[in-house]
């Protein structure tokens, strides 16, 4: 049976803005007094705020107090200083248009938060090809990934089974949380981790212009169990 859904990750998988956000983790926790340095934090992207603060500073919460400024100053950072110079993967858009076009549904599940997704989308050219009214991000559910909330919920969005449908992401959370919640993941290596961290994906590609280059062969046409 071939897929009849497609969830989608954003950052880094649409856009490439995972060193963006990686800076802007630094610079948050740098105006409260906190040093962390880019290459700690770099392999965490792909989580959320919920997620991550507590790495650095284990007493600290994105929900309240001190830890909830430092998440809502990187989402400033990102809206207001980083987003206006990212640019989407290389590919991004005709894959969109070529997955829409074959007739699969289409849902984002996003770590980003609500507010800061529609600048992501606009950054990745596709605002005007997906509809953030289905999206869902970190806004919407307790937990982000590497937590299966989030895709769990873009299930429930597109009433598929998890046997229906594949996810495109490019971290290795992206692959737990699909993976905890049945879903199998086709992996882009332009988020920036390497093959033996996205090794539980069904297939690796380089970026979105190598899966439609090779589209007809790929899980997304075939469902094989193919990698590359």
């Amino acid at each position: 049976m071939a897929y009849q859904g497609v969830i989608l990750d954003v950052d880094g998988t649409l856009v490439l803005s995972n060193d963006a956000h990686a800076q802007a983790w630094v610079e948050a926790f740098a105006e409260f007094g906190y040093k962390v340095k880019f290459e700690q934090v770099r392999p965490l992207i792909g989580m959320g705020g919920d997620q991550i603060i507590p790495q650095f500073v284990p007493e600290l919460s994105d929900e309240q107090g001190q830890g909830k400024e430092i998440a809502d100053k990187r989402k400033e950072l990102i809206i207001n200083k980083f987003a206006a110079n990212l640019a989407p993967a290389n590919g991004t858009r005709q894959l969109i248009l070529k997955m829409l076009s074959v007739g699969l549904r289409l849902v984002i599940a996003s770590s980003a938060t609500s507010q800061e997704l529609s600048v992501l989308l606009k950054a990745a050219q596709v605002n005007d090809l997906l509809s953030q009214d289905e999206a869902v991000t970190s806004s919407d559910v307790e937990a982000s990934k590497p937590d299966p909330d989030i895709v769990e919920a873009a299930l429930s969005r597109l009433n598929m089974e998890p046997g229906e449908v594949v996810m495109l992401g490019d971290t290795p959370y992206d692959i737990e949380s699909a993976n905890k919640a049945g879903v199998d993941v086709i992996a882009l290596r332009c988020g920036g981790f390497d093959d033996s961290e996205l090794k539980n994906a069904i297939a690796i590609y380089n970026e979105p212009a190598d899966l439609l280059t090779d589209y007809d062969s790929s899980p997304l046409a075939t469902k094989a169990m193919i990698g590359t």
